[in-house]
């Protein structure tokens, strides 16, 4: 699952956040490797929303410092 929404992100710790972010990195990673290798991608809206997820993310993380 790739999509977080701000509610969501709200209503997490720190902790979760930052988990949150390190498992949607590593999703990315996994979806670039399979569009470098010129596959076609499971989900066509996969990358876009993951890139969206961690854009939230570190808004949030951000915006709390």
């Amino acid at each position: 699952m790739s999509f977080v929404s701000n509610r969501e992100i709200s209503a997490m710790s720190t902790e979760a956040r930052e988990a949150r972010l390190l498992e949607l990195q590593e999703e990315l990673l996994q979806l670039r490797a399979e569009k470098a290798l010129g596959g076609t991608p499971s989900n066509m809206g996969a990358y876009k929303a993951t890139r969206r997820s961690i854009a939230r993310l570190k808004t949030h993380m951000h915006n709390d410092e």
